[in-house]
């Protein structure tokens, strides 16, 4: 704990996420404060951290949802510190209800955090770290917003989602090792470019090899349910694993789900190809059962007790086609 305490004592203090989107908006945030620390954290760990941070003068936080079970206690702590220091959370995950919003709190659902990370720090940044916004942009499947349609303009779009693609591809293989996320934060808050950062390429080469193994398996096993299809145990990328169960499945909304033995838990992670609010549904079942979920309309992860893994999928499976027939019903009227 000591060793922790003494990195949040920065005088700037970056507390990121570590996809794709988090990585790009830490980036981004040291490019604009380049003797600022980095952390890498989430929103379940989140409001433990701040309580280690000390005589901070400079507080960013990107990509980090709000914790819906401890949101009074997360918003109690962050009010503490934004009258101590400079605080700007960055966000874009749907927020919690009666989650209500402050000066420092810097959120739109439209936009993924890495563009708006770009945005706040505007003057702060070079005209060419846009291009690290849109690698973030692509990564966290919101790559259509204006603002990133305008920048893409400045560059050449097929360069731009290989670079996307290589970064992307990398974090994936290299998981939760976070101090490699640190090192490769470095050079992209410098606007160096992927490709030419050591050993990327060939974990994008070595990533894109899984992801075919991932397809194939998930091809095989993958299983159906009424209104989704799901897929267990990949050992592999869950995320990727989601977006082949509902290909295959043939399903709006695809699931895959880890074990994870030494806390005896399940990590699921859920893409939908519809237009079906996956994380409102997440947000409601998952308590049910013992577990926590949430994330984006068409993009959200949970985590459920491995003894209710079956009976919360068919739970979610019935939601998901009771959400189905109210949007139907609301088509139908908005035709009569």
């Amino acid at each position: 704990m000591k060793g922790l305490q003494n990195q949040l004592k920065a005088k700037t203090l970056i507390l990121t996420h570590g996809d794709s989107d988090g990585i790009c908006s830490g980036a981004l945030a040291k490019s604009a404060f380049p003797d600022a620390y980095v952390y890498f954290t989430s929103p379940v760990n989140l409001l433990d951290k701040l309580s280690f941070i000390e005589d901070v003068e400079t507080l960013i936080i990107c990509d980090i949802a709000i914790e819906e079970r401890h949101c009074s206690e997360l918003y109690s702590a962050l009010k503490g510190l934004a009258e101590e220091c400079s605080l700007y959370y960055i966000d874009h995950h749907p927020l919690p209800e009666n989650c209500g919003k402050e000066e420092w709190f810097y959120h739109d659902t439209g936009v993924c955090s890495s563009e708006l990370t770009c945005r706040v720090f505007e003057d702060l940044l070079s005209e060419e770290m846009k291009r690290v916004a849109i690698y973030g942009a692509i990564g966290d499947f919101c790559d259509n917003t204006p603002c990133i349609k305008k920048w893409v303009r400045d560059w050449d779009k097929r360069s731009l989602y290989f670079q996307a693609g290589t970064l992307i591809q990398a974090i994936i293989q290299k998981g939760k090792e976070y101090e490699f996320k640190r090192t490769l934060l470095e050079p992209l808050s410098k606007d160096v470019i992927p490709s030419n950062i050591p050993d990327l390429l060939e974990l994008a080469r070595e990533a894109a090899i899984n992801e075919e193994k991932i397809r194939l398996y998930v091809k095989e096993h993958v299983k159906v349910l009424k209104n989704s299809a799901y897929i267990v145990n990949t050992n592999n990328s869950i995320s990727k694993a989601a977006i082949y169960a509902a290909s295959y499945g043939q399903k709006e909304v695809g699931i895959a789900a880890e074990y994870r033995e030494r806390k005896g838990v399940y990590d699921l992670s859920i893409r939908s190809r519809g237009k079906i609010d996956i994380n409102r549904i997440l947000r409601s079942v998952a308590p049910k059962f013992g577990g926590s979920g949430g994330g984006h309309l068409l993009a959200a992860g949970a985590r459920i007790p491995e003894e209710s893994l079956e009976v919360f999928l068919r739970a979610f499976d019935k939601k998901l086609g009771e959400a189905n027939e109210v949007k139907q019903n609301e088509n139908q009227q908005n035709c009569s």
